[in-house]
């Protein structure tokens, strides 16, 4: 299954049209379908996980992942919590987004804290835009992503003009539990 969701992903880029909204779409279900496969026993959250590891699923013909080449262990609740973050992100960029935008997911560590940062090339957000949302009760980002790292100890960092993208940052302590 997840193999002909890859082919349809790579068809659907090089066909262009309806068919590479199809292959965005099969690329989003590729990805979903990965993070379920690899999420184990409904409900297991114990242990640790490495960071790479449990973000690879956000990866797509669309989006790149830059990740270090060592190991970036965390908590398995909050490397979990970092990807609904992340994947909150990316859907924003989906939705709002032109299709084809290209998006990087980008993760750093800095001592005794992990950077995750999501940016696009999209038309970006005009100012004022997401405190507007927030009064019209669109709490999108403000409960998916900034909820979600705010209890975990983070920080999020939104940056985004006309014309020039958005970027997503992302800071957690390495060692919340």
């Amino acid at each position: 299954m997840l193999q002909v969701l890859a082919l349809v992903q790579r068809r659907g880029a090089e066909l262009g049209g309806e068919a590479a909204d199809l292959g965005r779409l099969a690329g989003e279900q590729e990805s979903a379908l990965r993070t379920l496969v690899g999420s184990g026993p409904a409900g297991r959250k114990d242990g640790e996980a490495d960071l790479r590891t449990v973000l690879g699923p956000h990866a797509s013909g669309t989006v790149s992942l830059v990740t270090p080449a060592h190991p970036v262990p965390l908590p398995a609740d909050v490397a979990e919590e970092l990807s609904l973050a992340v994947g909150a992100a990316l859907a924003n960029v989906r939705q709002h987004c032109a299709a084809g935008t290209r998006a990087w997911v980008l993760v750093e560590t800095e001592g005794e804290a992990v950077l995750v940062t999501v940016r696009d090339d999209g038309d970006g957000v005009p100012p004022g835009r997401l405190d507007e949302a927030a009064a019209a009760g669109r709490l999108g980002v403000a409960q998916s992503i900034q909820g979600r790292i705010r209890d975990l100890g983070g920080t999020v960092a939104i940056t985004s003009a006309p014309g020039q993208g958005t970027e997503v940052e992302l800071q957690v302590p390495r060692g919340v539990a």
